[in-house]
């Protein structure tokens, strides 16, 4: 349906795609920077709030409670209007964006300045069976997911004396050795060894778990040398690593890898990569070969020949944006940038706005900090300093805290972490929170098949037939 031909606008509109990081920060600083009667602001997601993907491991692991990985968008977002649905076309020619909501039919809105924030999507490949069997690791619905089904298994497997079946039951892979990855598997490793104290039918070492990695190393976004350490690291947990191999299939749970080792699991956790937001591709911007938005150091998205779009604006995972500290480089696609470069759009489009010259994007990496579980992590600091074991994952667990928007957010996971300490750690499967209608559903008595009506001429059943008969009812018949 075409956009409806409204009335001009007095308030220039800006529509930001993606309530992710790029976006809540980019609305969040541009609202600070002007007000209401400067821009109108709306903000476009699927989903009612923004996750915090860095401290997804720990929620999988239950070390922070799911709903305070989230900010909220109708909290954090004050004084931004927030549409929740998808969208499924750009236009930026037309200046406008086709949204389809959670329920009811697409509709199109218009704007004055877009800002694209889409993120970015898990990348997948066609392995048989990975469909099936996969799980994701790039929302927090999937960390709960992974939580309680790796629970689950320990909880059905210590009920299951055959020993095959549990040696399934008890096999756990990851598919990629990045930050994700890794970070997934330190943490629900260190919370399954934990939980199986409690279960006196499993022997800690019935538990797998394995980790594949197409790479010749893990970690790659730190030093070959804390790549190195933390190999080891989990390596002495007896956690398998096969470097340089690939997922070749997993049809009905059987494992096949590239370099012919084959088994059984039950559990499969994909973070094998991520690639930028595919409803791109529907749209007249430019993009390079790996789908993302063209864009030069002001956020500002360009054609292929450097010329400005204008109007238009990009950060984030669904972006190239130039690294001006390492020239021919793009920004690496993680939260620190992502944060900062939503901010650095807020203020250039507020500058833009009031006709002044925006300003280059620039941020020099502070360092990468990584989480193997409770106590454990690894965090290069300033490209030079390395920290090991207790100090990187205090470390971990200040710098994302600090970073986590709304105070309410931070003192809830400050909070939570205080309990930990004190208390013990909570392993408890809650799988039908993702069927919770399963068991009403079999408990549910069907209805009784309602009498058909019979068809002309057919003849009634003996008993109607008599009842229905002149004889029953008295009548003789006529001579």
């Amino acid at each position: 349906m075409p956009a409806p031909a409204g009335k001009p606008r007095k308030v220039p509109r800006v529509l930001v795609l993606g309530g992710g990081t790029v976006g809540l920060y980019s609305a969040r600083r541009l609202r600070r920077r002007l007000g209401r009667r400067d821009a109108a602001i709306v903000v476009v997601d699927p989903r009612p709030y923004m996750t915090y993907a860095p401290f997804l491991p720990e929620t999988a692991a239950g070390s922070i409670d799911p709903r305070n990985v989230v900010a909220p968008h109708r909290r954090a977002l004050k004084g931004v209007d927030v549409l929740q649905g998808h969208v499924t076309q750009i236009q930026h020619a037309d200046r406008r964006v086709q949204i389809t909501p959670i329920e009811g039919e697409p509709y199109w809105v218009t704007y004055d300045h877009l800002v694209v924030g889409l993120g970015s999507v898990a990348r997948t490949l066609p392995i048989p069976g990975l469909a099936e069997q996969g799980i994701g690791f790039k929302n927090v619905e999937e960390a709960i997911a992974v939580r309680n089904h790796v629970l689950g298994r320990i909880d059905v497997a210590a009920s299951t004396w055959d020993p095959e079946l549990r040696r399934k039951m008890l096999t756990f892979v990851f598919v990629g050795g990045g930050f994700a990855g890794v970070e997934a598997l330190g943490e629900v490793e260190d919370m399954a060894r934990y939980a199986v104290r409690h279960y006196k039918q499993i022997e800690p070492e019935e538990m797998r778990f394995v980790l594949v990695e197409g790479s010749p190393r893990i970690l790659p976004e730190v030093s070959e040398e804390l790549g190195g350490y933390t190999l080891e690291q989990l390596r002495k947990r007896d956690i398998e690593i096969f470097l340089s191999t690939f997922l070749s299939s997993c049809v009905d749970g059987h494992i096949v890898l590239s370099n012919g080792v084959e088994f059984d699991a039950e559990t499969l956790v994909w973070t094998a990569g991520v690639k930028a937001n595919p409803v791109l591709q529907d749209s007249d911007l430019p993009l390079d070969k790996m789908g993302r938005v063209i864009c030069n150091e002001y956020l500002q998205i360009t054609a292929e020949d450097g010329r400005v779009v204008a109007d238009a604006w990009a950060a984030g995972d669904c972006a190239a944006v130039p690294d001006l500290y390492n020239p021919g480089k793009f920004c690496p696609p993680n939260a620190q940038h992502a944060l900062r470069e939503g901010n650095h759009i807020g203020d250039n489009l507020a500058l833009v706005l009031r006709s002044a010259r925006p300003t280059p994007y620039k941020h020099r990496n502070v360092g990468a900090v990584a989480s193997l579980g409770m106590y454990k992590g690894v965090a290069q600091m300033f490209g030079r300093i390395k920290v090991r074991g207790f100090l990187a994952w205090v470390l971990h667990r200040t710098y994302h805290v600090f970073a986590m928007p709304t105070f309410n957010r931070k003192l809830r996971i400050a909070a939570g972490w205080t309990g930990s300490v004190l208390l013990r750690r909570e392993v408890v499967a809650l799988g039908s929170l993702h069927d919770p209608r399963a068991e009403f559903r079999a408990a549910s008595v069907p209805p009784k098949p309602k009498d058909q009506p019979a068809a002309p001429g057919a003849a009634l059943p003996p008993q109607k037939a008599e009842k229905d008969s002149p004889a029953a009812k008295g009548d003789t018949p006529a001579a």
